[in-house]
């Protein structure tokens, strides 16, 4: 991303740039890094009850090197626990089989590995949409260092 596309927008400042339609990246395996990490509500629904949620907000690089932004969800909930241990394990905060509380504020920057699909859904005016949803978080995998190679 450019200075001039990561830049705030004055009140008074002319626009021009029009949405273009977003095309899924195609399915795979991606790094990540969380850009950012909100603490939500979950209302609940008829599989789950209501819950404390982290809305993230990942990005990953497409085949020409530019940042997509990819947004999942991480419900507070006994249902959802085995995806908060994956999560957690991903990003290196977990180890397999040890009990962990999370350290949420270190969740913004952290980096892992996440295998997408593409989800197709209807939207609110009845079109067919198409968009990323994670599939699963990958075992988180350290660097590996070689003597005498940088």
């Amino acid at each position: 991303m450019s200075a001039l596309d990561n830049r705030e927008i004055g009140w008074d400042e002319e626009i021009s740039e029009e949405r273009q339609d977003y095309e899924p990246l195609p399915p795979g395996v991606y790094t990540f890094k969380v850009h950012s990490m909100e603490r939500a509500r979950f209302a609940g629904s008829e599989k789950m009850g209501p819950c404390n949620m982290a809305s993230l907000d990942l990005v990953v690089e497409d085949a020409e090197g530019k940042e997509r932004h990819v947004f999942d969800s991480l419900y507070l909930h006994k249902k959802a626990e085995w995806k908060l241990s994956q999560f957690f394990l991903c990003i290196g905060q977990k180890k397999a089989g040890v009990p962990l509380t999370p350290n949420w504020n270190e969740v913004p920057c952290s980096q892992g590995k996440v295998e997408l699909i593409i989800n197709s859904y209807t939207d609110k005016n009845g079109n067919p949409k198409k968009n990323n949803r994670v599939s699963k978080y990958l075992p988180y995998e350290p660097k590996k260092f070689t003597a005498g190679s940088f």
